[in-house]
């Protein structure tokens, strides 16, 4: 059975206080700061990410991916790996209540100096209830998601910020921070070491929860009017329990990906 956090309840009942109060801000979505891709119109195209191979490593891995950042009747959504549907709104949509999807990248445990030998972690599905805020300080995310996939039975409650660093014709960009904290099946999975996949130079280990902390920016460059190019960079701070993981090599995880958009 699957167990809410009580840090969700709290993050549950703290926007459910906001919900009922009459918004103030002004009326209308502040698209810029909607994603953490700062858009003005629905974005299509394909991409170049750059992500460390396993779970802690210092190699990385490329992946070419598509890039859908939209809306539907302004209902659904697309914003990279993530889907959802808006369930609930305040009258000047400024605060917003859902259901989301989230994939997550396993890895091949072969790629990895430091897991060779060990079981692969598989691709995932994490889906659950989300948060949106958007104030003049920026938009506040919030969400608690679990595996549907059942790979890890892992959860994971996410709390972000996304502040419009520079809108302008030219150029428009995104700043963001985050924290996540992880539950320890979720951990367990991709940092934890099984009794099976021990070896002498990497010894059994049973990953605890934690919390991640995340930064980074997303940037769009307008070109020949309709057409855009993406970018962006991040970098988490791993939580003590998957810092001490034997087949973690840094906790410092970068994220890195360069795309183009074209009109649909």
């Amino acid at each position: 059975m699957i167990k809410f956090p009580r840090m969700f309840f709290r993050i549950a009942i703290f926007f459910m206080v906001l919900f009922s109060a009459r918004a103030q801000a002004e009326s209308g979505i502040d698209r810029e700061t909607e994603t953490a891709v700062p858009r003005a119109r629905n974005l299509y195209g394909i991409g170049l990410g750059v992500l460390p191979k396993t779970s802690g490593a210092d190699e990385y891995r490329a992946l070419v991916l598509p890039i859908i950042n939209a809306n539907y009747g302004d209902r659904f959504y697309i914003n990279a790996l993530q889907a959802g549907v808006w369930l609930l709104d305040s009258e000047d949509k400024r605060l917003r209540v859902g259901l989301a999807a989230e994939a997550r990248f396993g890895w091949d445990a072969k790629d990895g100096r430091r897991t060779r030998g060990m079981e692969d972690r598989d691709f995932s599905i994490f889906v659950g209830p989300n948060v949106r805020w958007q104030t003049e300080l920026g938009t506040f995310n919030a969400q608690w998601t679990a595996d549907a996939s059942g790979h890890s039975n892992g959860q994971q409650v996410q709390l972000q910020y996304i502040k419009s660093l520079i809108r302008s014709p030219e150029l428009r960009l995104n700043g963001l921070l985050g924290v996540t904290w992880n539950n320890q099946k979720f951990n367990d999975y991709y940092f934890g070491v099984a009794a099976s996949e021990a070896s002498a130079t990497r010894p059994q280990y049973r990953a605890d929860s934690g919390v991640e902390l995340q930064m980074g920016v997303n940037g769009v460059v307008p070109v020949m009017q309709t057409h855009s190019f993406l970018f962006g960079a991040f970098v988490t701070r791993l939580s003590h329990a998957q810092y001490d993981s034997p087949i973690t090599e840094t906790r410092l995880q970068p994220l890195a990906y360069v795309g183009y958009s074209i009109p649909f």
